[in-house]
């Protein structure tokens, strides 16, 4: 008996879904590998940086002797982050806003005080305590190398006055140097006018030299800042500059300025700065 061999075929399509039904059985992870994306790791925690400041300059608004003043400070930014640039006069300030063009926050300045002991010439007049003067701040850069900044801030313990200060800075990187150089405009209400360049007919007839005056509030001086700061490594800084402010208006007609000090503040400072990381 003559016997034939069988060959069983298996239709195309059914072949192709046992295939693909073996492939959905098998682990799922041993895909994993080669689709996985990777994730960089990104820097965490925050970059510190410690100041020490050395300023010195008019030993009150108006005055023609100077004072000499240092103290610390710090400043935050997030690991990974450039540093940006901050102008040797501007206040003591935090950014809500840090990765654009446009910034915002809070912001701090100190205000020495006047006192009979820094001139006895200012016999008479009312001892003036130092002031804080919390308050805000936008800056905006409308090019890389353009800074426009404002700040208002209000007075306490010294003055409880309004004061706001407007500047623009041309800034310049040349590697680890970074030069500055702008204009300044300050203004102040009546309240800081009156506390500063004001003389009440008492005070007046106490000193002798003085006649009463009441001035107004509006802008108080104009002026320009340079800086240069350069950075010696990841860590340390340093960064000189030289302030000068021409007083305006009624603080330059006050005669507290005209009989006891100068239209013309200039001030000059030193910083020296060290950053490190509190990240992992």
């Amino acid at each position: 008996m003559l016997m034939r061999s069988c060959t069983m075929r298996f239709p195309k399509s059914l072949a192709l879904a046992t295939l693909l039904m073996t492939s959905a059985a098998l682990p799922a992870h041993a895909a994993d590998p080669a689709y996985s994306p990777l994730v960089p790791n990104l820097p965490t925690g925050w970059i510190v940086t410690l100041k020490a400041n050395l300023k010195v300059g008019p030993a009150y608004p108006g005055a023609d002797d100077w004072d000499f003043i240092g103290f610390p400070s710090v400043s935050f930014r997030r690991a990974g982050t450039v540093e940006r640039f901050s102008a040797p006069d501007d206040g003591l300030s935090f950014s809500f806003l840090d990765d654009s063009a446009l910034r915002f926050g809070v912001v701090g300045r100190f205000q020495g005080g006047r006192y009979y002991e820094d001139n006895r010439e200012l016999f008479g007049l009312k001892k003036i305590d130092w002031a804080v003067e919390p308050g805000l701040f936008v800056e905006y850069w409308p090019v890389e190398f353009l800074r426009a900044r404002a700040e208002i801030r209000r007075g306490f313990n010294g003055h409880e006055g309004f004061v706001a200060d407007l500047g623009l800075d041309y800034v310049q990187r040349f590697g680890a140097l970074t030069v500055s150089l702008g204009p300044r405009l300050a203004l102040g209400d009546d309240e800081f006018m009156e506390t500063y360049f004001g003389v009440t007919p008492v005070e007046a007839a106490l000193n002798g030299q003085v006649t009463p005056y009441d001035p107004s509030g509006g802008i108080t001086s104009v002026g320009a800042t340079l800086g240069a700061s350069y950075n010696w490594s990841e860590q340390w800084s340093t960064t000189a500059f030289v302030t000068y402010k021409h007083l305006v208006g009624d603080a330059a007609d006050s005669p507290i300025v005209k009989q006891f000090g100068s239209e013309n503040q200039v001030g000059v400072g030193l910083t020296l700065s060290y950053s490190f990381s509190t990240g992992g």
